[in-house]
């Protein structure tokens, strides 16, 4: 299945829509614990990169400096897709939100602060 490639077609068809709870980014030395779901996950040189949800970083006892909040875009966007992340963090940037971007095969996934999710819901939909 094709994602979509038109950048006009993935601005107005972007669907922001928060996912419930919230995450965190963990660094780990080695493998993942296996009695938690693991978000996601980045293999880095320093080490493995998760994103959890929070109640279970504080369950495990694992520290983390960024509590966020998850809004997938739910426009199949292709991953060679030109402009979408230009355009979408650009907006957020002006509207003062910071954003951590993680692209999965279907939809690209948006993580801000907590306290910043209504203002950068608002600020995707004037770019909607």
């Amino acid at each position: 299945m094709t994602g979509e490639n038109d950048l006009s077609v993935l601005l107005k068809s972007m669907s922001p829509r928060v996912r419930p709870g919230e995450f965190v980014f963990v660094s780990l030395p080695g493998e993942p614990p296996t009695d938690v779901t693991v978000q996601a996950l980045v293999r880095e040189v320093e080490g493995l990169t998760v994103v959890l949800e929070r109640a279970d970083a504080d369950r495990l006892g694992l520290s983390y400096d960024f509590v966020a909040g998850w809004i997938t875009l739910e426009v199949h966007s292709a991953l060679e897709a030109v402009g979408l992340t230009a355009a979408f963090s650009a907006a957020l940037s002006e509207a003062g939100v910071s954003c951590n971007v993680l692209a999965g095969y279907f939809h690209d996934h948006i993580l801000v602060d907590i306290k910043d999710v209504d203002t950068a819901l608002s600020a995707l939909a004037r770019i909607g």
